[in-house]
């Protein structure tokens, strides 16, 4: 039996709704129609799904991307969903903003060239990441049966998928006999270059592993890839966290990200980052965010796979998994460090007395377990688990 949307009611507050609806967006957004009574004020709007994202379908694979065009709030970073198949090419480019990249399903092939002029060139799988600075000239291509699906994230809101920089587009722009002159040949080598750009296309399927570049050609001194679930996680009773950036992986000086899973029912503790915007991404679980922004203005968001969250710099806020499954999620940050500050950890190193008097429990059996409860707490615990302390 199909369960019936939320309704607008609160006791016997509110009313149902007789007009137009949708039922099933209403579904996903639940806090929206019927909000926690501790929402108050006016924020816009924090969230967008990547099933409301323009779908640019191409040969060999498809992008849909959410910037400030989509997502007014997503100012400090955009992002992009890509797809392709065995054998296909994003094909040679670059571009004014840095592209950072987690790998969701699949396996491909990166190539960057360096200011050096050093080569680079790896295979990333399943939960790997790239980087590619601003102005570096690289290109992916799926390998492996399958090919590849990956999430790009460029450190300006304004980026557009659109708007990069591609090999074929330039020469088709370029005059043939200023191409052949660059290299040395005969214009007539030229002949068949593409008169419009090739953005994606089908290439041939390469060796894998790869046979390396040509013996000849230099080699990057830089890391441009990183494996980040391989590394040891921060794990507590609730979930798990794996951070990166430029402590662990040095090219990346623009973006930092952090990996995190909450158990069913678990929680993302209270907190705020107070060195970037956050760009969140969820690719398993169902999740609710409450940001608080002063003032009292306080609004909660639905997310679940394929949503966008922003939660702007210094924002309080937890993540909640209101599911039965766990949620799996990207915290993005345009910043060189991750930083965060834990409402745990803030009052656990603030004076005890001065704590329970904000609190009003002064006095009470129950200031007495509260300050216990953080005597023994670590200061900081990232995820927590569903069920509270004794």
């Amino acid at each position: 039996m199909r369960s019936p949307p939320p309704g607008p009611r609160r006791g016997d507050r509110g009313s149902n709704i007789i007009g137009p609806r949708n039922p099933e967006r209403e579904k996903q957004a639940p806090d929206l129609v019927h909000p926690p009574s501790t929402d108050r004020g006016t924020l816009p709007s924090l969230k967008w799904s990547f099933a409301d994202s323009h779908m640019r379908i191409e040969d060999g694979g498809w992008a849909r991307q959410t910037t400030v065009r989509e997502l007014p709030a997503s100012v400090e970073l955009a992002g992009v969903n890509m797809r392709l198949d065995e054998g296909a090419i994003r094909e040679l480019h670059w571009h004014r903003e840095a592209e950072w990249a987690y790998m969701l399903e699949g396996s491909c092939r990166f190539t960057v060239l360096d200011v050096e002029g050093g080569a680079y060139e790896a295979d990333l799988t399943k939960g790997d990441i790239w980087y590619a600075p601003r102005g570096r000239p690289h290109s992916i291509q799926g390998v492996g049966k399958g090919g590849c699906e990956f999430m790009l994230i460029f450190d300006d809101g304004n980026f557009s998928e659109d708007e990069t920089f591609l090999l074929s587009d330039w020469l088709s722009h370029t005059p043939k006999e200023v191409v052949a002159k660059n290299f040395g040949l005969d214009p007539s080598v030229f002949d068949k270059l593409s008169q419009k750009e090739k953005y994606m296309f089908r290439g041939i399927t390469p060796d894998t592993p790869s046979p390396g570049l040509p013996s000849d050609v230099p080699k990057s001194k830089h890391r441009f890839t990183h494996s980040l679930l391989a590394q040891l996680p921060l794990k507590t009773p609730g979930g798990t966290v794996h951070i990166v950036d430029t402590s662990n992986f040095p090219v990346s000086t623009t973006i930092a990200a952090a990996h995190v899973t909450i158990e069913p029912h678990g929680l993302r503790e209270l907190h705020w980052h107070p060195n970037a915007d956050e760009w969140s991404f969820f690719i398993r679980g169902r999740a609710r965010i409450t940001v608080f922004a002063g003032s009292g203005n306080a609004r909660t968001f639905d997310y679940q796979p394929g949503d966008v969250g922003i939660v702007p710099r210094s924002l309080g806020h937890y993540v909640e998994n209101i599911g039965d499954e766990e949620v799996e999620m990207l915290e993005v940050f345009r910043a060189p460090k991750f930083e965060d500050f834990s409402l745990e950890q803030w009052l656990k190193g603030s004076p005890g007395q001065m704590v329970l008097e904000h609190l009003n429990l002064q006095g009470s059996e129950e200031g007495e377990k509260f300050m216990e409860a953080l005597r023994k707490s670590r200061g900081k615990e990232p995820v927590k688990p569903a069920k509270a302390k004794l």
